[in-house]
């Protein structure tokens, strides 16, 4: 594979111009396998004389596999037969690389193989002038050893051809260009949902209704699909309530479901802070694993991740175990049994949840804290950081500073 480069100087400018293109060499591959069944009949046919293969198509071109029982050369004398590859179409000057397999036949696997695969030519491809141009062997295998040997049995054959056509093609810079939209599905469907045309059914969310479309909900998620859908679906699918779920949340769920993205936070909910954030993806994240949205939930997994602090890794911890989040868990233990986060971190409300909730998760913090090493240990001095709640090290509410 050659590389050309061309660059031009522009008249009256300092600056050149570089344009560049690419040679590509490389082989089309095919293979044939050819089965000559009654050798022994085949024999004695004259020399020069052959039995060929099917042709078949490698490249552009039609291949034959051609085989001399009594050899192709009169000055052999029928000692030798003879196996060719022959170029079975017009072509002119047609480069390629050749690969002849007799098959042993009695699973040694132990063939009789020529070929120009895999190593380097001194000469390059071979070169096939015209059709009927050959590659092969005329002393291809002595025949008295090819009778006694495990490549003929039950007076059978196996031939295995392989061909590689050379085809060179040279690329160079595209000068124009078809620009493809991104899609905007989600945009569409959640047009659909604003402009309230079909919808077929209600959700009744803490004292607020929500129109949706049934197909929309039951191509989104496996549960609202046997809910609507399926052979134990609810009696009534025309108007649905949800329980254990507050109206902004259900909001915010329903969006994605259509929009296939999470809406601005401070329109929801009037607010954008860091706090705010981590209080939505925690509810959204139980949802999304109620209703089996999995992009839902590792987006939320992501946010809290990211939310991690103080004030809020106890709840965060104790959601991820409920809901089988063993990447956010990890994170949340990790953070936790930092020597400068522990025992702030002990002193909050959602370490006491955490507690009641999950006791289980005590013993893997126990586990964490024991395989930190002990430069861990070490203070930093009496330097404070602040974390994105505004907790320091003591769990002290401190003024957050604006940069």
């Amino acid at each position: 594979m050659d590389a050309t480069r061309v660059c031009a100087e522009v008249p009256g400018s300092s600056k050149s111009s570089l344009t560049e293109s690419t040679s590509r060499t490389e082989t089309i591959n095919g293979s044939h396998e050819f089965k000559i069944s009654g050798y022994s009949l085949a024999k004695g046919m004259g020399i020069g004389k052959y039995v060929a293969s099917d042709t078949f198509m490698v490249g552009g071109y039609s291949w034959a596999i051609y085989f001399y029982p009594d050899g192709k050369s009169p000055e052999d004398n029928s000692v030798y037969v003879s196996l060719f590859i022959a170029l079975a179409s017009e072509g002119a000057d047609v480069r390629a690389l050749f690969e002849l397999t007799l098959v042993d036949q009695s699973g040694n696997e132990r063939h009789k193989v020529h070929s120009h695969f895999g190593r380097t030519l001194e000469s390059g491809p071979y070169t096939l002038k015209y059709r009927g141009s050959m590659w092969g062997y005329k002393r291809f295998f002595k025949r008295t050893l090819l009778e006694s040997s495990d490549y003929l049995k039950d007076n059978c054959l196996l031939v295995r051809c392989c061909v590689g056509v050379v085809k060179s093609h040279t690329e160079g810079p595209r000068s124009y260009n078809i620009p493809v939209p991104v899609s905007d599905l989600g945009h569409q469907f959640g047009k659909l949902l604003e402009s309230g045309k079909g919808v077929d059914v209600t959700f009744q969310v803490d004292g607020e209704t929500f129109p949706a479309h049934t197909l929309v909900l039951a191509a989104r998620s496996p549960v609202f699909r046997a809910q609507l859908f399926g052979p134990l679906k609810n009696q009534n699918t025309k108007r649905i309530n949800i329980e254990d779920m507050e109206a902004p949340i259900f909001k915010m769920f329903l969006h994605f479901i259509y929009w296939d993205e999470l809406p601005d936070m401070e329109d929801i909910m009037g607010t954008d802070l860091k706090w705010a954030s981590t209080l939505v993806a925690q509810h959204l994240l139980a949802a999304a694993d109620r209703y089996a949205l999995e992009r839902l939930r590792t987006i939320c997994e992501s946010k809290l991740c990211e939310g991690i602090s103080i004030n809020t890794v106890a709840t965060t911890l104790a959601l991820a175990e409920q809901h089988h989040c063993f990447q956010l868990k990890a994170a949340c233990l990790k953070f936790i049994a930092l020597p400068r986060n522990l025992k702030a971190v002990m002193e909050t409300d959602g370490f006491d949840y955490l507690k009641e909730s999950c006791p289980c998760l005590l013993s893997e913090l126990l586990e964490y804290v024991a395989r930190l090493s002990e430069h861990s240990l070490t203070s930093s001095g009496n330097r404070k950081e602040l974390y994105a709640d505004g907790g320091d090290v003591n769990g002290r509410r401190v003024k957050q500073r604006l940069h």
